[in-house]
């Protein structure tokens, strides 16, 4: 297998809104807020469900990963429930290897209420259901050591179960790729993330706000001195700067695409990492693999969803 991706399981339930409804819900605009039940059920009460699909940033990674014929399979937690069962057909569709058997959990599968302002951003409300009770139980070290690249999200860690499925996963890898996820996440679990990347990680994916509140730095010429002397493939997506990527004391940078219809943010990043890890995968070189991730992430935010409809 060429990557295995580790991830929340959540079902997206994606609905259009305004910005007084972010406002009047206390909703910080493009980011990821943890809900409970009763929440997300209150939040959806008022609102039209646009599209409902099988989401997850590494799950959405892992499915382009798959649209563009490579081997991948795919870890994450559900319940046997509707939810559930919609969640893995969704992916064994895409040809994706689901290696996570579901059992009678407690709790429900998990949702994120995706809502998407008219400017095009999203932001999401997550109820991460069983999705966030993954443990290194969970995990076969086998299929870890079978593939090539563990891709792992910022979204899944936290103390306790979780964070000892990281750990397991970590260790039994041959390569490790993860995604900071969200500027919130980095905040929380900023000395772990930052050990992480300086002892852990092969490959580190970031945006330009995420990479700059886990060193502390305001300057981002601060980042590429750090990214250069930590000898990691450290890749970071800066909006309409575009995109680079540092790697042994080497900075490669591509340019954004210019005149694209925007319809929706969600995904972005998570396409740009599946384009990128499709170059490593198939040895392309860094600027090859940029102007993939680059194209792919173009290509998702032109339409709603973070599944391509076709590569």
């Amino acid at each position: 297998m060429k990557v295995l991706g580790i991830g929340n399981a959540i079902v997206d339930v994606l609905c259009r809104v305004d910005d007084k409804f972010l406002n009047q819900n206390s909703l910080t605009k493009s980011t990821m807020k943890l809900i409970d039940e009763k929440e997300f059920n209150n939040l959806l009460v008022n609102l039209t469900i646009e599209e409902t699909i099988s989401g997850g940033s590494v799950a959405n990674s892992i499915v382009g990963l798959s649209q563009l014929g490579n081997k991948v399979g795919f870890i994450g937690k559900v319940k046997n429930d509707h939810l559930g069962q919609k969640y893995e057909d969704g992916l064994k569709l895409e040809k994706v290897s689901y290696l996570y058997n579901k059992k009678d959990e407690t709790v429900p599968t998990g949702s994120c209420l995706i809502l998407i302002t008219p400017d095009s951003e999203r932001t999401m409300c997550t109820f991460l259901g069983t999705a966030g009770k993954i443990n290194d139980k969970d995990i076969n070290e086998n299929d870890i050591k079978e593939s090539e690249i563990t891709f792992l999200e910022g979204y899944l860690w936290d103390e306790g179960d979780p964070k000892k499925a990281f750990d397991k996963a970590i260790e039994n890898s041959n390569k490790v790729a993860m995604s900071l996820s969200d500027i919130f996440c980095v905040e929380r679990h900023k000395n772990y993330f930052l050990n992480l990347v300086k002892n852990k990680l092969d490959i580190i994916f970031a945006n330009e706000q995420e990479i700059l509140s886990l060193l502390n730095v305001k300057s981002f010429d601060d980042v590429v001195s750090f990214c250069k002397e930590i000898n990691k493939n450290i890749v970071i997506t800066r909006g309409e700067k575009g995109a680079i990527a540092i790697k042994e004391n080497q900075v490669f940078e591509c340019p954004a695409k210019n005149d694209l219809k925007i319809t929706d943010l969600t995904g972005a990043g998570d396409l740009f990492a599946a384009g990128y890890l499709h170059g490593v995968i198939n040895n392309l070189s860094i600027n090859e693999s940029l102007m993939f991730g680059t194209k792919l992430s173009s290509e998702i935010i032109q339409q709603v969803g973070a599944r391509l409809k076709k590569i």
